[in-house]
């Protein structure tokens, strides 16, 4: 598969507020091409004053669109699902040109947004609200209600994915949302916003405005914006919820990773390499549910080798994409240094790179393995992101445990075995909120949800699935009673 191809036309990322496009307030920076190193957009800032706007227009949108059913909310959801299954092709190669990926890539990652719709859309059947009798003449239930306006605050790395994440779910329960792209891949949301309102979302349910963090603290700090989603790294992701939550707002932000695998000797060669592999160098690495560290317990040259041979045979813009920005690329270059510095050796060399003449502007990484890495060393400590794999030889799945267990982040863990019992452990003991079994990137398909622990996430509950529309959300609890009971207990 080619990598991008990029439009001539430098593109405006506006902002785009009650179903309108306004320039925001101030003039923030370019987008540059991972590709190519060229301009594709100008970005701008959204100030507090826009911010106010924003929330102004959506709350007499969202005082209408909170009393829909969700059976009519539905039916912009479908529209929306059929628009991006239509159109495809397009949103998966603008993802591509502003933030590095295949162009496959980009299409993975709006399928799996596909799914978390379906889920919202399937809201108005299992929606885990229930009524029931509790004693005689008395019955409880619960009802859903919207929190009002709320908003997210989403990365570069998936600039369409992330996102649906958080708003299907958020709009199907009724809220109006603000939504902060990353000012390094802001051209998707144009795309996503004139979708909604094409497929009939009222004006004002979805906003979007453009920024940095000017803009993040202004969502933070608006009194009637009731939560706050977040995506990044972990240092932000504490910020924004430590800011939000001092506010009297709801927030839920996940942060950064570093992911461990477990490589047991019994493994089976070809799901472990192709696993193992595809987890560090999907994407050139740049997600938070990318392997970061392979534990090899006992002997497991054989395997390791394979996947060296494997990654030393990718064609940069073909197996594998761009490093979003040149300040990344440096980083992590240097990244390889230190950890050679400390004792590691280079097994795959990323840094020795050939591409396509009209791509020698871009920024580009192969992926590069890193083995006999020191634990304590700035590689296996670090969160990357980007296609590097840091191989530390273990004597022993204990040894291998501690170690994983001492990684302040949370959010994967992954085991490739052919025993049960290796598996289980793995399972009960990792310090990780989502694990693998012979998956490298264990991401759960809904209605199970995504989210780590430790410091790879700020907040109680997860981001989809359940926990998303309990966050999103208030369960009101109503209790009635309609007649006078005889033989009366403390509850009637």
């Amino acid at each position: 598969m080619s990598s991008s191809s990029t439009s001539p036309k430098i593109v405006e990322c506006l902002n785009f507020i009650e179903g309108k496009w306004e320039t925001p307030d101030e003039k923030l920076g370019v987008i540059l091409s991972p590709f190519t190193g060229k301009v594709i957009a100008n970005t701008y800032r959204s100030t507090l004053k826009t911010i106010d706007k924003a929330v102004q227009t959506s709350k007499n949108a969202q005082k209408e669109w909170g009393q829909q059913s969700y059976r009519d909310r539905a039916v912009v959801m479908n529209q929306f699902k059929a628009w991006l299954l239509d159109n495809m092709s397009i949103l998966s190669q603008t993802i591509s040109n502003e933030c590095g990926k295949l162009p496959q890539e980009g299409r993975d990652g709006v399928l799996k947004g596909v799914e978390i719709i379906e889920f919202a859309i399937g809201l108005q059947n299992h929606d885990p609200l229930i009524k029931m009798t509790v004693s005689k003449g008395i019955q409880c239930e619960y009802r859903r209600e919207p929190l009002g306006i709320v908003a997210g605050i989403t990365p570069s790395n998936f600039p369409a994915m992330v996102p649906m994440w958080m708003f299907p779910i958020a709009i199907m329960v009724g809220n109006a949302f603000i939504w902060k792209p990353s000012e390094k891949t802001a051209m998707t949301s144009l795309l996503i916003a004139n979708a909604l309102k094409e497929c009939g979302l009222p004006d004002g349910i979805l906003n979007v405005v453009q920024g940095d963090k000017v803009t993040v603290d202004a969502l933070c700090d608006h009194e009637d914006i009731k939560a706050i989603g977040f995506v990044g790294s972990s240092p932000v992701a504490k910020y924004v919820y430590t800011r939000s939550t001092a506010n009297g707002k709801r927030a839920l932000t996940l942060g950064g990773a570093k992911n461990h695998i477990f490589l047991m000797p019994d493994a089976q060669k070809e799901l472990a390499v192709d696993g193992i592999l595809s987890s560090f160098s999907g994407c050139a690495g740049q997600r938070c549910m990318a392997a970061s560290v392979l534990l090899s317990v006992g002997e497991t040259d054989s395997i390791i080798q394979e996947i060296a041979n494997k990654a030393e045979k990718f064609q940069a813009s073909k197996d594998i994409g761009a490093v979003i920005t040149k300040q990344s690329l440096d980083r992590l270059k240097n990244a390889i240094e230190k950890s050679t510095a400390e004792g590691a050796k280079i097994l795959v060399d990323g840094r020795k790179v050939t591409v396509p003449e009209e791509y020698s502007g871009g920024n580009w990484l192969n992926p590069t393995i890193l083995d006999h890495v020191d634990p304590q060393s700035y590689s296996a400590k670090e969160e990357l992101f980007g296609p590097i794999l840091s191989i530390i030889r273990c004597k022993s799945l204990e040894q291998a445990m501690k170690i994983e267990n001492a990684n302040p982040y949370g959010n994967a863990a992954s085991v490739f075995t052919s025993r049960g019992d290796i598996a289980e452990y793995v399972s009960a003991n990792a310090k990780a909120g989502m694990i693998g079994i012979n998956i490298g990137i264990p991401v759960p398909r809904e209605p199970f949800s995504f989210g780590g622990i430790n410091l790879s996430k700020f907040g109680h509950g997860d981001i989809t699935g359940d926990g998303g529309i309990e966050f999103w959300s208030n369960r009101k609890k109503v209790t009635t009673k309609w007649f006078q009971i005889t033989n009366q207990n403390w509850m009637s």
